[in-house]
């Protein structure tokens, strides 16, 4: 088994109450996330991982941070911010109960579990900031930066006939 989130639990097999702790800083394998963020290809992922055996298996404690980058789904500006995650996943040894993850070959591959739990913590509706009120519908032009001319609001062609009409008008025609 290869691959940079393939650990080896040799030592630790078998003998509940041993732990081990490693401190990993690889590069992300692959694009993770397909919405308007996601982890590239090449980001530096950082992982403080703790392998205690237990004895169902390998438990396995990370704490996990990269940097996630996109656009805002508000105004479409670039924005890149950090993930910080925190995962506990138990690695059963093969033959036992039916378990999502297995101890396979002496080994316990990290991958699927940082995987989904980073893709998982992006935000669905990521924003440059919590107040960002997004583009102008009429111009197109980012809200938060202003260009100084106010836009008046559109006249829906059906009450154009209405705009002659004021509230002053109606004050005079009352006896």
């Amino acid at each position: 088994m290869n691959g940079p989130l393939v650990v080896p639990v040799r030592d630790i097999m078998y003998r509940p109450g041993e732990m081990r702790e490693h401190d990993l800083a690889l590069p992300v394998p692959e694009k993770w996330g397909e919405g308007l963020v996601s982890v590239a290809e090449g980001e530096e992922l950082v992982v403080r991982l703790r392998l205690e055996s237990v004895h169902e298996g390998i438990l396995a404690t990370a704490e996990l941070d990269t940097r996630y980058s996109g656009v805002c789904g508000r105004c479409l500006t670039d924005i890149a911010e950090p993930v910080e995650v925190e995962i506990q996943e138990l690695f059963a040894y093969s033959g036992s109960e039916e378990t999502d993850f297995e101890v396979q070959d002496d080994h316990v591959d990290l991958e699927t579990p940082v995987r989904d739990a980073i893709v998982l913590s992006l935000p669905f509706q990521p924003v440059c900031q919590p107040d960002c009120p997004g583009l102008d519908p009429a111009t197109g032009e980012r809200l938060t930066v202003s260009t100084g001319s106010p836009q008046g609001e559109p006249i829906d062609s059906r009450w154009a006939a209405l705009q002659d009409f004021t509230p002053d008008h109606d004050t005079d025609a009352r006896p």
